[in-house]
């Protein structure tokens, strides 16, 4: 298998495929290419139509859609482990992952993912309201599925990588959370794979100009 993704730094939707195949020890080929440059779509096109990243290349069979990428995998190499086991749970990580997917769209454009830097921003109120609903879903699902583990729905799961560069982003930007949702966000922040993830960004030198919203403020 191949995964092409984009800059660490900025790239949120290839963080959460190569999230989920590392945590489950999943052998694949990682690409990556620079989301600069004037020939970004036609790099791009070389791996999928959409000219997007990520991309998960797996023999004849080719997939651009971050939660598509993360549904094949769990079905063809984890037997499922990619969701909750138990129905009910299932169906409610799908539809969470889903509003990510399709929704929040003032958070995405007022706070682009900028792993290595600290900012400050004036929030909108859809903004604000974004964080709100995202916070609780953090806390309703921790305290749903605290007895089975740390994690949204006990076990580490697709929605954990859905919703995992969104804690990124916040810490980017000081979100404010209540309690569990902030305990949440740290355990995310302190999942071995974002680690790895969060060091290679700060690594990274190239600049998005578009995505260092706000201005500078105190790590």
């Amino acid at each position: 298998m191949k995964l092409v993704i984009a800059n660490k730094n900025y790239s949120s939707w290839s963080l959460r495929p190569w999230l989920l195949m590392t945590e489950f020890g999943l052998d694949f080929e990682l690409k990556e290419e620079s989301l600069a440059g004037d020939d970004l779509k036609e790099r791009l096109r070389q791996y999928s139509p959409s000219c997007k990243v990520p991309v998960l290349i797996d023999g004849d069979l080719t997939i651009w859609d971050s939660l598509a990428i993360c549904e094949y995998v769990s079905e063809r190499y984890l037997g499922g482990e990619g969701w909750p086991t138990a129905v009910d749970s299932r169906a409610h990580a799908r539809a969470i992952c889903a509003e990510m997917h399709s929704g929040f769209m003032a958070l995405r454009s007022q706070m682009p993912m900028n792993i290595r830097a600290r900012r400050a921003i004036t929030p909108s109120g859809v903004t604000l309201a974004d964080v709100r609903r995202i916070d609780a879903i953090w806390s309703d699902c921790r305290r749903e599925y605290a007895e089975n583990g740390d994690w949204l729905f006990g076990k580490f799961s697709i929605a954990d990588c859905m919703y995992a560069p969104v804690a990124l982003r916040f810490m980017t930007y000081g979100a404010e959370l209540a309690e569990t949702g902030q305990q949440y966000m740290d355990s995310v922040l302190d999942h071995p794979g974002v680690k790895v993830w969060m060091e290679a960004a700060a690594r990274e030198t190239e600049i998005i100009p578009q995505d260092e919203a706000g201005e500078d403020r105190p790590a």
